[in-house]
């Protein structure tokens, strides 16, 4: 049965078109046969465009033609269904290998690991586009990730306006909540036990009571429930990942407990980036820019023109630092693979311990646990920053001092001979 299956990846007709149609790409023979239709009412050299059959197969041609639509893409900017259809393809590349290296339940365990702990930088570069809209709209290159943002952000405005959206599997305290609220009202009357003892309650007694009674029901009550969701949200991510993580690290595998880690740690650092953006954006919109309007009348500004787009650049930098390097933690989440980054990933290892390199579940590479990666690491002043591609590890040194050795000495050379020619 299982051979049986792993033949069924050879039964799809996969062809040419039909991966171009994957990453939304056209052939570049339809793009010009469509230009020529709008140009040309009558159909040129007898061509239908119905009947241009592109490539009955896959051809080094294909990658060609998908390195090229996806650099014209890039080039534009990248929307939220291009990054959605590059980790697809990765999934299904992966999977297919992974299912002929070993089988396919060993297969579909590791991709879905591997796509638990993409999908938790993914939510997580989600929010962080929320957090950068008004930002992206000023870069040409995140324009689409800022409209995608948006139109998301209201797909999820609309689903909370919705009368049963605290319904649903992963909010249980909002569950709890409406099964309270809709199983002590009957017929339009209350018969909670509180509200049971006021109607027992004499005529007089129950006049006296009546203003506390709905002040608890109006005021107090309503304030600890409000309470206790804005508490559960502030601390339902860090309870699942203690309970996850810390708790239940038998059953979750390595990867997902690493890249969550490292999430966590990430998470502590990013506000200070953040709040230093929205300081710079609100000191060109509110202080620069009014300033720059108010003596337009001059010819040119030339320092506050200069402070503008220098602040404009560092804005720029920071968010495509920011989101590339959430891509990057994306990208080897999704393929099973660890990066290496100074003082945070130490820490995240302190956290869950080292990798089992004996399990085929634990993911990629990790060469900075190797005893002789240690021991340099800790003999050497300056940290090593490169191991090579997924953590496979690098056979020179990779030390600053290396990298920077042969420029400095050109510079100094350079410098010399300047001194010597004025002398």
């Amino acid at each position: 049965m299982v051979q049986f299956l792993k033949i069924l990846f050879f039964l799809i007709d996969i062809s040419q078109e039909t991966v171009l149609n994957w990453f939304g790409l056209d052939h570049p023979l339809k793009q010009e046969l469509s230009e020529i239709e709008i140009y040309d009412s009558e159909p040129v050299f007898g061509l239908e465009f119905e009947k241009i059959v592109v490539s009955p197969a896959l051809s080094l041609n294909t990658f060609h033609l998908i390195i090229q639509g996806l650099w014209e893409k890039v080039q534009d900017g990248l929307a939220m269904s291009d990054i959605d259809n590059i980790l697809a393809g990765i999934i299904i590349i992966r999977f297919i290998i992974l299912a002929i290296r070993y089988n396919l339940v060993t297969s579909s365990l590791i991709t879905c690991v591997g796509l638990a702990a993409a999908y938790l930088w993914y939510r997580h570069f989600i929010q962080i586009l929320f957090s950068y809209e008004s930002i992206l709209y000023r870069i040409p290159f995140t324009f689409k990730l800022g409209v995608d943002s948006y139109q998301l952000k209201n797909l999820i405005y609309s689903k909370i306006r919705q009368t049963d959206y605290n319904i649903r599997l992963t909010n249980p305290i909002g569950i709890l909540l409406y099964a309270i609220n809709n199983g002590i009202v009957q017929d339009g009357h209350r018969i909670d036990p509180l509200s049971i003892f006021l109607s027992w309650l004499p005529e007089g007694w129950r006049n006296a009571v009546e203003p506390y009674y709905y002040g608890l029901y109006r005021k107090i009550i309503p304030l600890i429930i409000k309470f206790i969701g804005q508490f559960y949200r502030e601390i339902s991510s860090f309870a699942a990942y203690t309970l996850s993580v810390r708790i239940g690290k038998t059953y979750c595998p390595y990867l997902i407990r690493w890249h969550w880690t490292m999430l966590v740690m990430m998470t502590f650092v990013e506000p200070f980036y953040m709040k230093l953006m929205y300081r710079i954006y609100y000191y060109i919109n509110e202080v620069l820019t009014p300033q720059l309007e108010q003596f337009s009348y001059l010819s040119s500004l030339p320092m506050l023109e200069l402070q503008i787009t220098f602040l404009q650049y560092i804005m720029v930098t920071i968010v495509i630092t920011h989101l590339t390097c959430i891509l990057f933690a994306i990208f080897h989440a999704i393929c099973g693979q660890y990066f290496y980054l100074p003082i945070f990933t130490e820490n995240v290892e302190l956290h869950i311990g080292p990798r089992d390199k004996t399990s085929v579940y634990s993911g990629g590479y990790t060469a900075w646990q190797d005893p002789k990666e240690k021991a340099k690491r800790l003999s050497s002043f300056i940290p090593k920053l490169w191991y090579g591609w997924f953590g496979r590890g690098t056979n020179d040194n990779w030390d600053i001092f290396n990298i920077l050795q042969r420029p400095i000495k050109k510079l100094i050379k350079k410098v010399i001979k300047e001194i010597r020619k004025r002398s």
